[in-house]
């Protein structure tokens, strides 16, 4: 029988590409303010590169527009995109999924990896602390503990006090989502997130998922 069901963050209750664009468009005022460079200009044009290649999207912004920049520049930009405020919701299906596990009494939690300072202003920007039971930031705990670690996995089974083959676990990354089930008997779901930003990862281990869904108003015929 579950008794609880535990989720990913990103990609699974809120869009990633969702709250890059929120980064971007508070860094885009930003560097208008200082490059006298219009604010949706620049906003496009950091969209349009993470959408070609999420890497470096500051530096190459830059080396376009052929302004000279050094790391420390890079560092405190990517800082001050970490720490903003995003403007972030959750996906449509998350809030009804929440209401009816807590009609059916089955606790919800989330484990999320990602740097702390984002992953607490995506948290407090959805305030879901209001709607789920238990949270755990993987980085609080230190980087080695980030999934596929299981540490978390037993922090959360002893804060509710179940077995691992009472506990679901939905998430969407294959590299590290679903190898947490070769190691205790949790069972995986992978939802598939429309514009995902890992939804194109390779399996770690080759370890896949118990089931697939595209929605959480799926989740009834699993559960």
């Amino acid at each position: 029988m579950i008794k609880s069901v535990i989720f990913d963050l990103d990609d699974t209750l809120t869009s990633e590409k969702g709250y890059a664009i929120s980064g971007f468009r508070h860094i885009a005022l930003l560097l208008s303010e200082e490059f006298q460079i219009d604010n949706e200009i620049i906003f496009k044009e950091l969209v349009f590169l993470f959408e070609t290649d999420t890497n470096k999207v500051f530096n190459r912004f830059f080396e376009k527009h052929k302004i000279i920049y050094n790391e420390s520049c890079i560092t405190d930009l990517i800082n001050k995109y970490r720490n903003h405020i995003p403007q972030i919701k959750f996906y449509n299906d998350v809030i009804p999924c929440i209401q009816e596990l807590k009609k059916k009494n089955i606790r919800s939690g989330i484990i999320t990896d990602g740097y702390l300072n984002s992953q607490k202003q995506k948290l407090k920007a959805l305030n879901a602390y209001d709607y789920f039971d238990k949270i755990i930031i993987t980085s609080e705990l230190g980087q080695d503990y980030f999934k596929p670690n299981p540490y978390a996995f037993t922090l959360i089974k002893d804060f509710f006090g179940f077995e691992y083959d009472e506990m679901i676990y939905i998430g969407d990354n294959p590299n590290k989502d679903f190898f947490i089930s070769s190691i205790y008997p949790i069972k995986c779901i992978r939802i598939m997130r429309e514009n995902a930003v890992y939804k194109n990862a390779d399996y770690k281990g080759n370890i896949k998922e118990s089931y697939r869904i595209n929605s959480l108003q799926e989740l009834n015929r699993v559960i």
